[in-house]
């Protein structure tokens, strides 16, 4: 069996994790949800969900990760061996292979984009759903660039967790923060700004309900990815003299700035065009802004390109760090569970999800009338089966073992390296995962289901 990788620097431990957790969720879906859900006073909810949910379920994985040095599968066999705990490490590791077969999906949509922004396509196109629609429904091209993108991230998980992961997220991630900040500068000088700017910094708690809060806590869940076993694999290469409290707040904080500097990208734009609504929903990145990027920049072409070629690269950067942090789980899994070289269980994860991939990339055109679950195509069962249910049972789960199976002594000793760091934290983490975190995920998955409608 090959050598078991770890990270080599702090640095590269707190980009590579931040990178998990920035994705297409911190663009797409957390603007989807904030245009629908009042603005400001989403964003407040969804920062407290963060600090109180989120933050600690990560250090929950953490924990486990670090503690066993060994994949989210043979984590729980080690903790608690020959009990039902240990089918965790196997959902974990079955989520991220589900999610990675139609996340590369939409990764290869944020390629084509951005391969069209760069052929000054994006931004010219008379009809942005019409051109959205043609592209997605079409047999081969989605396929061709879903491929890509798995390529890509084959060839970075393939070279191993310094070599690539940790390489990969030092270069990437900066990137990523550099372009993110120079179009929030791009978006700030836009014409008519303000409306979008009293939209993301003006609460209006008028608009506060129970689902606003149930939404913001869904979002802070998913953005962070956890209870899909990424955090935990990669909390595996930690070294013993992690801070895992400091490197969980990093990432977490990381994750939400890079969320909410997309809304001031996209929020700003969006108002500077007068017909265009901010609640435009799950098509406003690939219908609705390529309209903002040619209405709002109409005198000056150039600039709409280079705000499309910018904010579609922003797109690929964010979803590639994801899909190699979704790769590797599986990868680990098959790497030390079965003996395989890193390349050849690189091999066997990304062939099994190009072949599924391709069924869920043709869900939008050839196979679009065939269904999986009830009236679902594959697409959205394989969205629908991790994002409502292995996801929010994976992230109870996690609560549970770490606030109520494992042995209190030895979580302290994690999260203060056996004392040496302080440990007025501890206690506040301990009531957050073994009472909270259950009950509020609980609470977004029975919604997720349509309980609460």
């Amino acid at each position: 069996m090959e050598k078991r990788g770890s990270f080599g620097s702090k640095l590269g431990i707190v980009l590579a994790t931040a990178g998990s957790a920035v994705g297409l969720g911190n663009v797409w879906r957390f603007s989807t949800e904030v245009g629908a859900n009042g603005g400001a006073a989403f964003i407040l909810i969804y920062i407290a969900c963060v600090v109180f949910l989120g933050v600690p379920l990560i250090v929950a994985e953490f924990v486990i990760g670090r503690h066993t040095h060994k994949n989210t599968a043979d984590a729980y066999k080690e903790l608690a061996p020959h009990s039902p705990w240990v089918l965790q490490g196997y959902l974990g590791v079955l989520t991220a292979w589900i999610i990675l077969c139609y996340y590369s999906v939409v990764s290869g949509w944020t390629l084509k984009y951005l391969v069209s922004s760069i052929a000054n396509q994006v931004t010219t196109v008379e009809d942005s759903a019409a051109y959205f629609i043609h592209f997605t429904s079409n047999p081969w091209m989605p396929v061709l660039y879903m491929v890509l993108v798995m390529l890509l991230s084959h060839l970075i998980i393939i070279r191993g967790v310094q070599g690539g992961i940790e390489k990969f997220s030092k270069v990437m991630m900066p990137l990523l923060l550099l372009i993110i900040a120079v179009m929030v500068v791009c978006s700030f000088s836009m014409p008519g700004t303000e409306e979008g700017l009293r939209f993301l910094l003006l609460p209006d708690f008028s608009k506060i309900n129970p689902n606003v809060f149930l939404s913001a806590m869904g979002q802070a869940f998913f953005s962070l990815s956890v209870g899909m076993g990424c955090l935990c694999t990669y909390a595996s290469y930690f070294t013993d003299d992690s801070k895992l409290m400091k490197t969980a707040g990093s990432v977490a904080l990381i994750d939400t700035m890079v969320a909410i500097m997309s809304g001031f990208i996209i929020f700003p734009a969006v108002f500077s065009v007068a017909n265009v609504a901010p609640d435009a929903g799950p098509g406003l990145v690939f219908i609705t802004l390529p309209n903002v990027f040619q209405m709002a920049f109409a005198d000056v072409p150039i600039v709409g390109w280079l705000f499309a070629v910018f904010f579609y690269l922003l797109l690929l950067l964010a979803a590639l760090t994801s899909m190699i942090s979704i790769h590797e789980p599986v990868t680990a899994f098959l790497l030390e569970r079965f003996g395989f070289t890193r390349r050849n269980a690189t091999r066997i994860v990304t062939a099994a999800c190009i072949v599924v991939g391709v069924l869920c990339s043709m869900s939008f055109g050839p196979l679009s009338d065939v269904h999986i679950i009830k009236d679902m195509s594959f697409f959205e069962s394989f969205d629908f089966l991790s994002a409502k249910i292995l996801m929010p049972i994976g992230g109870i789960i996690v609560a549970l073992f770490a606030g109520w199976k494992l042995d209190r002594k030895m979580v302290y000793d994690e999260i203060t390296n056996h004392g040496t760091l302080h440990s007025w934290t501890f206690p506040i983490f301990m009531f957050l995962i073994k009472w909270v975190a259950p009950l509020a995920i609980g609470l977004i998955f029975f919604n997720e289901l349509g309980f609460f409608k």
